[in-house]
C-alpha cells in the first residue's frame, strides 16, 4: 500500500509548477539543446537522438560535452556516422572517445548497428511500432533494444564490444529495467511541443512513458506518485499512469519540469523554507506533510 499520496489538488499544483517553469534556462542545460542543431531531418534526428540518449549518463554538462565531441567526430553531420563509406574514418576518430564508462569502440559498433537497422527497416519508428504491436510501449522499447544490441532471432547476440549490450536494457529483460535512455529517446522523437523534436508521426503522445532518472524518481516518490524506492519499469508505469490521468493527451510534458526541478536545485531535496515556500507542489510533498509546514 502507498503510505503517502498527493493531495486532491495535486493536478492543479502540478499545472502551476509547469506554467511557471523557466524552460529557456533549463533547455540550455539539457542534452536536447545539443542535438536540436544536428536534427536536420527525421533520419538525422533518429541518429542524433540514439547517440545522445546513449550518452545521457552523468551530469548534463558532461553529457552535452560528449555529444559535442561526437558531433566533431562527424564534422557536424551525424548522418556520416552510419555511412558505410565513412566507416574507416569513423573507426579511427572514435577510437580515443570516452564518456564515463562508454568507449569509442562501443559507439563505433552502435553506428554499424544503427546503419543496419535503418537499411533494413527504413526508420527506428518502424522498429518501435513493430514491437509495440506485439507488446505495447514496453514491447516497442524491447524491439529497439534488441535491434541496437544486435540480438538475432535465436536469442543470440552479434559480436559486440565488451559491455556494449548493457547500454540498451529492455523493460522486458529479467531486471525489468526502467530503460530511462531509450524512453527519453522516444520522448524526443514523438512529442512535437518544445523542446522535443516530434519527427515520429505514428506514436500517440498519450502512449509515452516517463524517462525515470534519479531526479524524477526522487520527486515522484516524495509527491506520492509511487511508494517504490527502487527504480524499475513498474515505477515507470505507475508514475506515467498518474500523469496520464492529469493530461491524457500529453502526459509526459511534465517530465522535463520534474527532471530539471531536481537538476537545477529548484528542489533542494530537503526542508528549506526559503526555497520550498513558493513551490506549487509543496502541499503534496512528503517532506512537508509529515512534519507540518513550519521549519
Amino acid at each position: 500500500m502507498r503510505s503517502h499520496r498527493p493531495t486532491p489538488e495535486f493536478p492543479r499544483h502540478l499545472e502551476a509548477l509547469y506554467a511557471r517553469f523557466p524552460f529557456e534556462r533549463s533547455v540550455a542545460d539539457d542534452p536536447i539543446s545539443a542535438i536540436r542543431p544536428l536534427a536536420w531531418d527525421a533520419r538525422r534526428a533518429e541518429i542524433a537522438g540514439v547517440f545522445a540518449s546513449t550518452l545521457a549518463i552523468g551530469n548534463t554538462t558532461a553529457i552535452r560535452g560528449a555529444i559535442g565531441r561526437l558531433a566533431d567526430v562527424a564534422e557536424g553531420d551525424v548522418g556520416r556516422l552510419v555511412d558505410p563509406a565513412w566507416a574507416e574514418r569513423r573507426r579511427a576518430r572514435l577510437a580515443p572517445f570516452r564518456h564515463r564508462w562508454i568507449r569509442g569502440d562501443q559507439l563505433e559498433f552502435l553506428a554499424r548497428r544503427l546503419g543496419a537497422c535503418l537499411e533494413e527497416h527504413g526508420s527506428l519508428e518502424a522498429v518501435f511500432l513493430a514491437g509495440s504491436e506485439r507488446g505495447g510501449f514496453a514491447g516497442g522499447l524491447d524491439a529497439l533494444a534488441r535491434a541496437l544490441r544486435g540480438d538475432d532471432r535465436n536469442g543470440g547476440r552479434s559480436r559486440a564490444p565488451a559491455g556494449y549490450a548493457a547500454l540498451f536494457p529492455s523493460p522486458l529483460d529479467r531486471s525489468r529495467s526502467p530503460s530511462k535512455r531509450l524512453t527519453l529517446f522516444v520522448r524526443w522523437m514523438v512529442r512535437e511541443r518544445y523542446p522535443d523534436l516530434g519527427v515520429w508521426r505514428r506514436v500517440p503522445t498519450g502512449e509515452l512513458r516517463i524517462p525515470l532518472d534519479q531526479h524524477v524518481h526522487w520527486i515522484a516518490y516524495h509527491l506520492g506518485l509511487t511508494a517504490r524506492r527502487t527504480r524499475s519499469w513498474s515505477v515507470v508505469e505507475e508514475v506515467s499512469e498518474t500523469l496520464r490521468r492529469i493530461d491524457p493527451i500529453d502526459p509526459i510534458r511534465f517530465d522535463f519540469v520534474l527532471c530539471h526541478t531536481g537538476i537545477s536545485g529548484d528542489c533542494p531535496k530537503e526542508r528549506e523554507l526559503s526555497v520550498c515556500g513558493p513551490c506549487s507542489v509543496r502541499p503534496d510533498c512528503l517532506l512537508w506533510r509529515r512534519r507540518g509546514t513550519a521549519s
